[in-house]
Parts: structure tokens; sequence; C-alpha cells
């Protein structure tokens, strides 16, 4: 069914990754949301921790809005079934304003992103190194696509009101409206490592006070109600929200009668990165979803008939996940007994023998290892032979994004064929039920992967 959303919404960009865009973003979605108003989370890309900070920010899920990975006709559903109910939509984008997939075009941008969302841009500027020269930068920005829209910028990183004056003074000269200036604040810093900012689940008393900090921040320097104005102006958009059952139709059977199959899906420090959209799609299938902590947990849920372990950061957890021995045997035992298991990035590395010297499940004769190299891209891939997420054949774009070395890369019957970037490679592990490989897949574009485990799942009370 076709329907008209009208909902205020604003795209946070930037000239460049590095200018503030988080620190922005999140704290005008806490500082809205202080204003009584339901804010809807969004980040343009594949990023996995931002959302972390955005849920925090707003008690909503943070949403991924990716071209790449959904394909462009999904964004508006998918924007529209996340933003449902919200009073404004905030959207975080990614890199630079005009950065998108390497070598094709705007794919995956943040420009691409909003001129589908038909949004206002605000445009977070690091002002610390130029004075006049800011309007001639942010008169590029704004001129380089008449399509997207720069409603204003907030300038960062500000050093003194000597310095603030001259910023202004050049906007001023372009025409450019300037919706906030932020001064250099520690208590809103984040820290990071090797893959980015450290995840909230990592450290969430801290992130909780640094997500207020920003939100003091953003409600001292910027001005909420131009900015509430802005994101108003956006026009009403049309079509069909995303639905995870609607994406299911034809392909799940009428379940037998009796209890749902238990999918139990990771969580907690070691294991961050998901997707909401695969909890609803699996919730669609007729599956119970239930989280556990591999940290915490010395057993999976009761009655687990499927698994799924996602991405985050078992290298840092390592000597911790194996010093839980019980649950790592309960999972190779599962594993044995062929019920579905989808591995993704971190996900593969505990199925290894080893990871760092660190036993892990040992359902993959693999072993792990940190590098310095990273491995960092998005990839065309296709489906070597049949398995539990998808039938030989089935091509998929995913994202790479880790800094680990698994030998072998491939099992005797890879997961996916890789076809580009780069010359073709296999990559992965299928394993009677097991699906385990380095990519990330969003299962909005293939859903059909969440029918296929679901039907595989062992049910309660059957035997495994």
């Amino acid at each position: 069914m076709v329907s008209t959303l009208r909902i205020p919404r604003l795209v946070v960009a930037a000239p460049s990754s590095g200018s503030g865009k988080t620190t922005v973003a999140t704290g005008l979605m806490a500082a809205f949301t202080g204003r009584g108003l339901t804010v809807s989370p969004h980040k343009a890309g594949p990023d996995y921790i931002d959302p972390g900070y955005h849920a925090l920010a707003t008690g909503r899920p943070g949403r991924n809005l990716d071209a790449y990975l959904c394909g462009t006709e999904l964004l508006g559903p998918l924007f529209a079934h996340g933003a449902a109910g919200a009073d404004l939509a905030v959207v975080e984008g990614v890199m630079g304003l005009y950065d998108g997939a390497a070598g094709q075009g705007e794919l995956a941008s943040t420009a691409q992103l909003a001129k589908a969302l038909r949004a206002p841009v605000v445009l977070v500027v690091d002002g610390s190194s130029q004075s006049r020269s800011v309007a001639a930068l942010v008169h590029g920005f704004a001129s380089w696509d008449p399509e997207v829209r720069i409603g204003g910028v907030i300038l960062n990183k500000v050093g003194s009101d000597r310095h603030e004056e001259l910023l202004r003074d050049a906007l001023d000269e372009a025409g450019v409206d300037v919706l906030g200036v932020l001064r250099r604040t520690p208590q809103a810093a984040t820290p990071s490592r090797h893959l980015g900012l450290v995840p909230v689940a990592e450290r969430e008393p801290d992130a909780v006070a640094a997500v207020a900090a920003m939100a003091e921040q953003v409600r001292a320097g910027c001005d909420l109600d131009a900015l509430w104005a802005l994101a108003r102006s956006a026009p009403p958009l049309t079509g069909a929200p995303w639905d995870p059952a609607g994406s299911l139709a034809g392909a799940v059977t009428p379940p037998p009668s009796g209890p749902r199959p238990v999918v139990a899906v990771a969580g907690g420090a070691a294991f961050s990165f998901s997707y909401a959209e695969h909890t609803e799609l699996l919730t669609a299938a007729g599956a119970e979803v239930v989280p556990f902590d591999p940290l915490r947990d010395e057993q999976l849920p009761e009655s687990t008939g499927a698994l799924v372990i996602g991405g985050g950061f078992p290298e840092v957890y390592a000597p911790e996940l194996s010093a839980n021995a019980a649950l790592r045997a309960e999972v190779a035992a599962l594993a044995a007994a062929g019920a579905p298991v989808a591995a993704e990035c971190a996900g593969l590395l505990y199925l290894a023998r080893e990871l760092d010297g660190a036993p892990m499940c040992g359902v993959l004769d693999a072993s792990a290892r940190m590098t310095e190299r990273l491995t960092l891209g998005y990839r065309d891939a296709v489906a070597v032979g049949d398995s539990v997420l998808a039938p030989a054949g089935t091509r998929v774009s995913g994202h790479e994004f880790h800094r680990t070395r698994l030998e072998p890369g491939a099992g005797t019957e890879p997961a996916w064929g890789v076809v580009r970037p780069g010359p073709p490679r296999t990559e992965g592990f299928v394993q009677g039920g097991v699906h385990a490989s380095y990519l990330h897949v969003h299962w909005a574009a293939l859903p059909t992967a969440a029918a296929r485990l679901v039907a595989r799942a062992v049910r309660p009370g059957a035997a495994l």
C-alpha cells in the first residue's frame, strides 16, 4: 500500500571524515529527544558502531541506510519503516558528503541518500584551521550538485569568539546560514581503536555520559529552533514502508502447530554488530528470537534450534571467550548436530579452532590472528553452493571490515565467490548447517536468508 510520510528530517553531512558528524548528529538526536520529540535515528552506510550511540541518544533502534548493500529502491521504504511513529528523523552521513562506493559515482554516498529522502543537509565543517576560506569550501559543496539542498552549516572545533566572528562573516558573504557553532569539548570525545569508535556495549556508563555531553554541546551551540524549522521544510515522501512480513511473502510456509523455533542471537560486548531488520525478519519468519552473551552465558538459550553470531570484537575478548568452555562446547555440539548456524566476521572467528592462540569453538578447522592490515570495502559475491542462507548462484552485495586473517580463508565448500573488486576468489565456509563468512550482508536485501534459516531450525522438543 502506497502511503505518504510527512516526517521532518535532516541529513548531517561533512566535507570529510573527522569533521564531527557523529558528535553533531548524536547531539542533535539527544537534544531533540530531550525536548520531548520522538526521534528516529539513521546512519548512512554499513557502520554498526555509530547506530549504537544513536540508540542511546533516542531510545529507538539505530538503523542503517545503505544503497550498496540494500539497493537504491529500498532506501525510502527502510527509512519509512524505521521512522514510523517518530516526530523527527536525523540521518548521520558517511565519509564526505559526495564520497561513496569506490569508482561507482555517487552510489552509497550521503548525497545520494539525501536526494532519495528529499532531505535538507546540515553540513558540519571543521573550522579549526581556516577563516574566510570556509566560504569557498561551503560554496563548492553547495553548488556541486544542484539536487542536494544544503540548508545550513554547523561550525565545529571553533577556537575563540574572534575565530567564530571571522567564520560567520565569511559565510554571511556567501549567503549560507550558520545553524550552530561548537567549541572543543573533551567530555564529548569517544575513544577509538582499530576499527573506529569503541561500541556502546563495551562502555555503556561512559557512553551515556558522552552522549549527554554531546547533547549539551549541541544545545549550547546550535539554534535548535532553526534546525527544527529546516527539518520541517522537507517535503512529503510517498511509497510503501518496508515490511518484514511482506518481504517474506511466498518464502515462508505455514509453520506446524506448536512452539516457535528458538533462534539464539549472540550479543554483548564481543558481538555488538547487528542490523535491527535481521531480528525483525527472523520474527516474521516464525522464530522466537532470544539474545545471549557469549562472554557471560555458559549455556545457549533453552531449546535453541538455530544460531546467529554477527560481527563485533572477539579479538579484544579472546581470553574471556576461550575461558567460557561450557558455551563453546554447546555451540560446537549444536553445529555438529546439523542445526543452522549463521556466522559473520566475528562469528566466523568464534567458530574457528583458535583466535590469536586462544581456543575457540572448533567448529571450523581454521586458525585466526590479528594483523596490522585493515580489510575494508564493499564486495559483490555469489553463493558457490546451496547453504542454510542461500541457494547456489544467489548474488549478494556485502561489506568487509576487519583486521584479522583466517587460515585457510575458505573451506572445501566456500560460502561465497567474491567477483569484485579484484580478481575472483572464494571465501568462507559452508559445512552442514553452518554458513560462516567475513562478508556482512544486509538481510533486507536477502530476506529469504531468514526464511531458510528458520525453516531448518530445530523446534522445541525435537531431537537434534
